[in-house]
């Protein structure tokens, strides 16, 4: 049984590289919304505070009505103290990396090498930008026996990554795919943390 399971996701900013260009916003927030949906209080979900990402995850576990902010892990590194989003105070389970001074690349690997430490068996990409490309280098390395899902459809950095993989699956029925390619039964029993 899967129980620990990395999330790398964010909506492409135009001013960042071209991968807004392939990137459906709407589709990345489905994907995120069907992943969550299907996975809080079955798995683990760890992942890297993002802006436009954490809202959505704590939206998501406030839409469920019960208390899922245990039942995910939230990565953040110092070095974007002063744009946490408010969100982060709503988790319960929140770890904060030291940030290298002046240096965001540094700061981002100190966090990621956190992040990844222990096991994982699987690692879902969702849009995003350098960042996800960055995190599936970081992560096969370190879990090279993890299924790592690239979601083509929503665009972005994932998609690119789902072409290099040859994975060209660009089917928006999210739900059925997560459950699938993870393994996890819609009706399995959820923990209520």
């Amino acid at each position: 049984m899967m129980n620990r399971i990395f999330l790398s996701a964010s909506v492409p900013r135009p001013d960042r590289g071209n991968f807004h260009e392939t990137a459906d916003p709407f589709l990345i927030q489905f994907a995120v919304r069907e992943l969550m949906t299907l996975t809080l209080g079955r798995r683990q979900i760890v992942w890297g505070g993002h802006p436009a990402i954490t809202p959505m995850i704590w939206a998501i576990c406030s839409d469920l009505g019960v208390t899922y902010s245990a039942a995910v892990h939230l990565f953040q590194s110092r070095f974007f103290s002063a744009v946490f989003p408010e969100e982060n105070d709503s988790f319960s389970n929140v770890t904060v990396v030291d940030a290298v001074e002046g240096d965001r690349s540094a700061s981002l690997a100190r966090m990621r090498d956190q992040m990844f430490a222990g096991s994982f068996d699987a690692a879902v990409f969702i849009g995003g930008m350098e960042g996800v490309l960055e995190e599936y280098e970081l992560f096969t390395r370190m879990h090279p026996n993890a299924l790592v899902l690239p979601i083509f459809a929503p665009g972005g950095a994932a998609q690119e990554l789902a072409k290099r993989l040859g994975m060209t699956d660009d089917r928006v029925d999210f739900a059925r795919l997560f459950s699938e390619e993870l393994g996890i039964s819609q009706i399995e029993r959820r923990d209520q943390v």
